[in-house]
């Protein structure tokens, strides 16, 4: 069945020197307006790339869109919940933890802090449900980010490209289909939120980083946006092995750095097995967790968003353990696509055989994030033949592939040759929540903004940051 397609917001192609001229004021005023990437092949602290975007914003159904931003409060009350529920995460992740070493330390610290005694029990969630259209009239989740849900200025600030590209292409009349998007200061303000719920006005956040930040536009400004809403509030940025070296717990539980408390704890890092490389970094993250800093993610809010727990909730029955409106059970159940376990046992095994036999239909997902992990087409096949006997499985899940309708446009990248082609792709929308709560109630939840990645339809992965995909807004459309 050939894919869907979406229309150019405005007539393409440019005229050669009209597209010329708007490319490279463009490419300017993005690097002018710090929508920037730090870059991995000549990385410098004093330099920056301009980000990579697309020229011209991809439509996307308005009603579609409106249905992402609306259920969005309710998976953030899913997903609180799933990470309050010990038996859930203990029954899921049973296997994972046994075969993925990171999966499992992870684990040990919640188990560690579960008996000794948690000393903060309010988590702030930062988080970004991702989706793509799997028709014109519907769309299908890709996964729930719980930690470091970038992109939070980057996606704004796509908008403001988009904007400009428009006005100065003579197109104004087309800028009020853009939806507004304020995510910057919707998730600084849950920062921001979490701080005075500490209550220690001389308190900081702290940022816990990568050793080597590229991304380091869509950090700084969260950091800038926390000084103009409120400028008493610091921020500091460390990695684990500062912590290891500099932190420390006094007798209150509070947690120390550079002899400063800190109230709110904001992961950018600590999502892959490099950036915890070893047992002082784990030690500093077990230390983190002990303390009484607000953290986010809370460990139980990181293995909550694991992929094994992910299909977990597909199961039968399972979104009536933590959502009682039926409406809402609806509304979730609508969205998921197939997601299959690799657990060794009959459904394992049927799941195997499911990809071996039609590979193309499937992506594997390991328990990773941060792009680039995934494994896809003909490569399921050969993958599944080197797995199927070994318990490694059990840290994968299968899912059914997504083929979203196909959009047409320019892809503009630092450092590119010539004038861009025009090129056939595909987007993925990620829609921002904020939350904050414990085990039994729900102080904060709401929908804060948007992001939009976009790629050429033959990619699989589609990261900025990882270098696959480039920053987009949504042109939203009616659809019949």
């Amino acid at each position: 069945m050939p894919l869907e397609r979406l229309p150019s917001c405005i007539p393409i192609p440019l005229k050669e020197k009209e597209l010329k001229e708007i490319v490279s004021k463009t490419k300017d005023w993005v690097v002018m307006h710090g929508i920037g990437i730090r870059s991995r092949t000549a990385f410098s602290e004093d330099s920056i790339d301009c980000a990579p975007f697309i020229l011209l914003p991809s439509t996307f159904p308005r009603k579609e869109f409106q249905k992402a931003v609306e259920i969005q409060t309710t998976l953030n009350e899913l997903m609180h919940w799933v990470a309050h529920d010990q038996e859930f995460l203990r029954e899921t992740l049973k296997e994972t933890i046994q075969v993925d070493e990171f999966t499992g330390n992870l684990f040990k610290i919640w188990e560690t802090v579960l008996s000794e005694g948690v000393s903060q029990p309010l988590s702030l969630g930062l988080v970004r449900n991702d989706l793509m259209l799997d028709s014109l009239h519907s769309w299908k989740q890709v996964e729930f980010n719980t930690i470091a849900a970038g992109f939070g200025w980057l996606g704004p600030a796509s908008l403001t490209i988009n904007r400009f590209v428009l006005e100065e292409l003579g197109h104004h009349d087309k800028v009020e289909n853009l939806p507004e998007n304020n995510a910057l200061t919707g998730l600084t303000s849950g920062l921001l939120e979490a701080w005075k719920i500490y209550g220690d006005p001389t308190a900081v956040i702290l940022i816990i980083v990568e050793d080597i930040t590229y991304n380091i536009c869509d950090q700084r400004f969260h950091e800038f946006e926390l000084k103009r809403l409120n400028s008493r509030v610091k921020s500091v940025r460390k990695t684990l092995t500062d912590i290891y070296q500099q932190g420390c717990l006094n007798e209150h539980n509070e947690l120390i750095v550079d002899d400063i408390v800190v109230s709110v704890v904001y992961f950018r890092s600590a999502y892959t097995p490099d950036q915890i490389p070893s047992k002082n970094e784990w030690d500093a993250r077990l230390l983190i967790e002990r303390s009484q800093a607000i953290k986010c993610p809370s460990i139980q809010y990181h293995l909550a968003g694991t992929k094994k727990v992910q299909q977990a909730l597909t199961k039968p029955g399972i979104l009536e353990r933590f959502l009682s409106e039926p409406k809402k059970i609806a509304a979730v159940k609508e969205i998921f696509t197939g997601l299959y376990g690799l657990d060794f046992d009959e459904s394992g095994d049927q799941t195997i055989q499911m990809a071996l036999n039609d590979p193309e239909k499937f992506v594997l997902k390991p328990q990773r994030e941060g792009g680039g992990n995934n494994i896809y087409g003909q490569e399921v096949r050969e993958f599944m033949l080197k797995l199927k006997d070994s318990k490694e499985r059990t840290a994968w899940i299968l899912m059914e592939r997504i083929h979203p309708p196909i959009s047409t446009g320019y892809i503009i990248r630092a450092g590119a040759i010539g004038l861009p082609q025009l090129s056939e792709m595909v987007s993925e929308l990620g829609i921002f929540g904020v939350i904050i709560g414990d085990f039994q109630k729900i102080l904060v939840n709401r929908q804060v903004g948007h992001m939009l990645r976009t790629k050429k339809s033959t990619d699989n992965e589609g990261g900025v940051a990882a270098g696959f995909g480039a920053l987009d807004t949504p042109y939203l459309i009616d659809v019949n």
